[in-house]
């Protein structure tokens, strides 16, 4: 989940590596740290703290280099001190290495290496790797003994190594953890763990496959494959520009991406839309028309927020498609027998495309033969281009590290999917125009929500120094219920669970008192009569109640503390609409209490590490 910068051009090199930090901060931030190749041998600095910490170091002190490699922590093997802090170097000082990942053989090499007179100073499994290498290197180039070392590594590893034995080259390589290629103009070659990282430079990136190294020189990029060969992997242009990751005059860029929704939801649908047929246009998945149709089962599996997304899919394909789902946790599907028989769909859905999980999960699903399938956002992830068809979500970088945009944009995309399933199945043309009318409205519905943002803003005053909240909900709103709850946790670090409203007499409801704010999704739905007894169960025990309503409510006047409305939509859309409020209400608490919402703490955006 660390975030990995390389340079090397004719450009001074400190000043573009701080910028490509500072763009990949949101996956880890626990320290900060550059090498830097100046014809002196490898200067290393770095700090524990964020970036601005590094950065104040520097101020006043400039380092000349035109080669250097950087890196924002996010700890894993090992405190977030300065020692352990990358970049890791070799005993003489000569290599420097900054790694993405978690080496899993590291205890069997350290003693290997301390048994060959190597010393460590820090407690990270990073430099086990650096010092492996420095074993390794006897004669040629800096790639070989790079190769060498890795070919002796077991786990997930995204590197960028220098060295002043061999000057003016970058060496990158990636296994399970992401890594990229920039390919500037003018001799600037540069890497990063994402586009994020070099997008201010160029928009022409290589993506790397695992087992892949790369060496990076100014008059260019060869990659190879860790077994000896040459490969070709062609350049990609990133589609988005700088402005999709500046704040543009928002606070955080949470609150940027929350308000950015309706453009985000529009992005998802656009050119997808049949509504003549009744029906969705899915590029992705239209040459596999025939694997689809013989699809008896789907298992979705996913992490986190995504996985919220998975449950609302589930109920979504199985009303309206007649598909069983099953939703799967990822870190738990990869660690059991799970019985996946023929005819059996496994639907990955990532943010990043990048989730370590997710893809191990969808490593086991391809291993025995089945059909996979990929919600993501970031085109190019490997997620994307492992699974065998999928759909993009277009809803340009999300910075912030607890998920929103991302999220809805993911209901939607599962929503149009479940169009495109049921209209092979038995969902009439008529229906299906229905439902096509809903998401066309839907952007504008949302901004019709965050006109609500002052009047969330007022009621998120009332519940800042609550120690504990309830979220409730049913049918659709039960995901929903879950994610509110997590974005609460994530950024203001209040104890917040989720439950089906039902299942509140099953435990939680020993919980509920005067001190405890109980917000329940209750839009008008099928189910909507049961919500409104739950929320009498929680109103007689002196709960505090905030409702998520989808018009007047007459039932749960004057038996609710707070009311906030959101436009009506068909059921399995109002989801979209209801985790609205949610994520600003999370947000205001989490700024009234002095939280950073946009880097909370212990998190990182991607988890590219098991």
């Amino acid at each position: 989940m660390c975030g990995i910068v390389g340079y090397i051009g004719g450009r001074q090199a400190t000043p573009i590596l701080l910028s490509g930090l500072k763009r990949l901060e949101y996956r880890g931030y626990d320290s900060a740290g550059l090498a830097l190749l100046n014809g002196e041998g490898v200067k290393v600095l770095k700090k524990p703290g964020k970036i601005r910490v590094l950065e104040e170091a520097i101020d006043g002190h400039p380092h000349l280099a035109t080669c250097g490699i950087a890196h924002t922590r996010w700890a894993t093997h090992g405190a977030p001190n300065e020692p352990n802090a990358h970049p890791q170097t070799s005993s003489n000082g000569d290599i420097a290495l900054v790694h993405n990942g978690i080496i899993e053989n590291s205890d069997v090499l350290r003693a290997q290496l301390q048994a060959e007179g190597y010393t460590f100073a820090s407690e990270t499994d990073t430099e086990v790797v650096v010092h492996l290498i420095d074993f390794l290197w006897k004669d040629g180039p800096l790639e070989n003994a790079v190769a060498a070392a890795l070919r002796e590594v077991d786990g997930a590893y995204g590197i960028a190594v220098v060295s002043s034995r061999d000057p003016e080259k970058i060496v990158v390589a990636r296994n399970g953890s992401p890594l990229l290629i920039g390919v500037g103009q003018d001799g600037e070659m540069l890497a990063g763990s994402d586009a994020a990282a070099v997008i201010e430079r160029t928009r022409d990136v290589v993506y790397l496959d695992d087992g892949d190294y790369a060496v990076l020189t100014p008059e260019g990029y060869r990659t190879y494959h860790l077994e000896g060969h040459e490969v070709d992997r062609g350049v990609q242009e990133v589609t988005w520009d700088l402005d999709s990751i500046e704040k543009g005059g928002y606070e955080h860029f949470m609150l940027k991406e929350i308000f950015e929704q309706p453009s985000s939801l529009a992005d998802v649908m656009r050119g997808r839309l049949l509504e003549d047929q009744g029906d969705a246009r899915l590029g992705g998945i239209l040459a596999h028309q025939f694997d689809l149709g013989r699809i008896q089962r789907i298992v979705i599996t996913a992490c986190g927020t995504s996985w919220h997304a998975g449950l609302v899919g589930e109920y979504m394909i199985e009303e309206l498609a007649g598909i069983p789902v099953t939703v799967e946790y990822a870190s738990e599907f990869r660690y059991r027998n799970p019985v996946l028989e023929d005819g059996t769909l496994t639907l990955a859905i990532s943010q990043s495309g990048e989730t370590a999980d997710t893809l191990a999960a969808l490593k086991e699903a391809q291993r025995r033969g089945l059909k996979t399938m990929g919600v993501v956002n970031a085109v190019g992830s490997t997620i994307a281009r492992q699974t065998d068809f999928g759909i993009y979500l277009h809803a340009g970088p999300e910075i912030g590290v607890a998920s929103t945009k991302a999220f809805t944009s993911q209901l939607v995309a599962l929503a149009l999917f479940t169009l495109f399933m049921g209209r092979r199945r038995e969902m009439s043309a008529l229906e299906g125009a229905g439902i096509v009318q809903h998401l066309q409205v839907l952007p504008s519905q949302v901004e019709e929500v965050l006109k609500l943002n002052d009047e969330i803003r007022d009621l998120a005053a009332s519940y800042r120094d609550a120690r504990n909240f309830l979220y409730l909900g049913r049918g659709y709103q039960f995901p929903v219920a879950l994610e509110g709850a997590l974005k609460l946790k994530e950024v203001s670090y209040i104890h917040a669970e989720g439950y089906p409203a039902a299942e509140m007499k099953h435990g939680p409801i020993a919980l509920i008192d005067e001190e405890m704010p109980v917000v329940v999704l209750a839009p008008r739905d099928p189910i909507y009569g049961k919500v409104v007894s739950n929320v009498e169960e929680v109103k007689a025990r002196n709960g505090r109640i905030i409702a998520v309503v989808s018009d007047d409510a007459p039932e749960l006047q004057g038996k609710v503390d707070h009311m906030i409305k959101v436009p009506h939509t068909l059921p399995h859309l109002l989801p979209v609409l209801t985790t609205i409020p949610l994520q600003l209400l999370a947000y205001h608490i989490a700024v009234m209490r002095g939280c950073d919402v946009d880097q909370p703490r212990n998190l990182a955006k991607s988890v590219t590490v098991e």
